[in-house]
């Protein structure tokens, strides 16, 4: 395309500089270079391999055939946010109450509706990570700006460092965000440093942001901690959730949000300018997921724990490979390649020699080159297959 005068026209001349500036690059582009290949064995995604449970699905159609196809509440249905409410008080050491839920499109929705709701162009977020990159993308999307902070990885796991969680902090500080249990690490955040981070923002107006969405998967735990048990309902504390991991239901786009009780007519009108709500059949879906899916939860779990110590015992027996603590929950594994300072070209190569499909770690935050995300919530047969494979090329 062109200008009157034959020049070019700069496709994103017109666009605002801090969404321009949003790089394009991402774990897809690494997956396009096979969605043509059959023998690919597809482990970049944080996805798994069992199909929603049928109950679920039954709930939806149902609701279909009984005419739940109309404009509904912007918060979710009530009969959903009760169910919720109750999810929470049955795990958690406290009672929520259903005017602290909003139902949402997706765990993406709930982070975006969180960000949007406390950040105002020109302030900053501190981000711990390794994590999920999506956060980061968001908080430039709406003019923020990401301050990441780096957990230390020692022979015991990951941990936090609450010094340079401070230091990162300044007057535009708007929010911490972190992911507990985390995307790539399976690292968890402990309840008393969830305690100590919640009496460092509290008396400085910094809302926390815990991504929850791995919860449900912590290994030998019916859960994990949360900072629900710690936290009084009007505090600034929002919580992601997701129906996409432990109920197996990526592809439906459900999530939902906790927040102080005062925030949900506000976060009513917020919906209403962007999604105008979430599917009503969708929703009586998830009743279902929640009232009758906690054995399709067990299984998750179990099934992702299995997974995992199929893939560590291959790693650990691998030259190349350095893996100083086993995840402790959700369904990755982050490992050190020795000699690697580009993942995202050793995945390249990975790709074509093994047809593994591994995610390079440079996504998931600074000081992460030299790592790879592999998702190990497959089968067993499928991962053992993987493993083969993976040998030669880290050995």
């Amino acid at each position: 395309m062109a200008d009157t005068a034959g020049k070019p026209i700069d496709p994103l001349a017109g666009v605002a500089p801090h969404v321009a500036a949003v790089s394009l690059d991402n774990i897809a582009n690494i997956a396009k270079q096979a969605f043509d290949k059959a023998n690919v064995v597809p482990l970049w995604f944080g996805e798994g391999d069992l199909p929603t449970p049928a109950f679920v699905g039954e709930a939806a159609a149902q609701a279909i055939r009984d005419g739940h196809v109309f404009y509904t509440y912007q918060n979710g249905i009530p009969e959903l946010r009760q169910t919720l409410a109750d999810y929470h008080t049955r795990l958690c050491n406290t009672t929520v109450g259903p005017e602290r839920i909003t139902v949402t499109s997706g765990g993406m929705p709930a982070i975006m509706l969180a960000v949007q709701l406390v950040l105002e162009p020109g302030d900053n977020i501190v981000v711990i990570d390794p994590v999920w990159p999506n956060i980061g993308g968001i908080t430039r999307l709406l003019g923020g700006e990401v301050r990441s902070v780096r957990m230390d990885l020692g022979e015991g796991g990951w941990t936090l460092d609450l010094e340079k969680v401070a230091a990162a902090c300044d007057a535009r500080t708007r929010a911490i965000f972190y992911a507990s249990p985390g995307n790539p690490t399976g690292a968890m955040v402990p309840l008393e440093v969830q305690r100590e981070l919640l009496a460092f923002a509290r008396p400085r107006g910094i809302w926390l942001i815990a991504d929850e969405v791995y919860y449900r998967l912590v290994f030998g735990r019916e859960a994990g901690d949360t900072i629900l048990d710690i936290s009084e309902p009007e505090d600034r504390v929002l919580i992601i959730n997701s129906f996409s991991k432990a109920w197996a239901m990526t592809g439906w786009r459900l999530g939902w949000l906790v927040h102080p009780p005062s925030l949900g007519p506000r976060l009513a009108m917020m919906v209403q300018y962007t999604t105008s709500g979430t599917a009503t059949f969708l929703q009586h879906a998830a009743i279902a997921a929640i009232r009758q899916g906690e054995p399709f939860v067990a299984e998750m779990n179990r099934y992702c724990q299995q997974g995992m110590e199929i893939v560590c015992d291959a790693l650990e027996q691998m030259p190349r490979v350095r893996l100083r603590a086993r995840p402790e929950a959700a369904m990755y594994v982050f490992f050190e390649i020795e000699g690697m300072t580009d993942s995202r070209a050793a995945c390249l190569d990975i790709l074509n020699a093994t047809q593994v499909g591994l995610a390079p770690g440079l996504y998931f935050g600074k000081g992460s080159e030299s790592f790879v995300r592999l998702c190990f919530c497959r089968s067993p047969d499928l991962l053992r297959e993987a493993m083969e494979r993976l040998r030669p090329f880290l050995s």
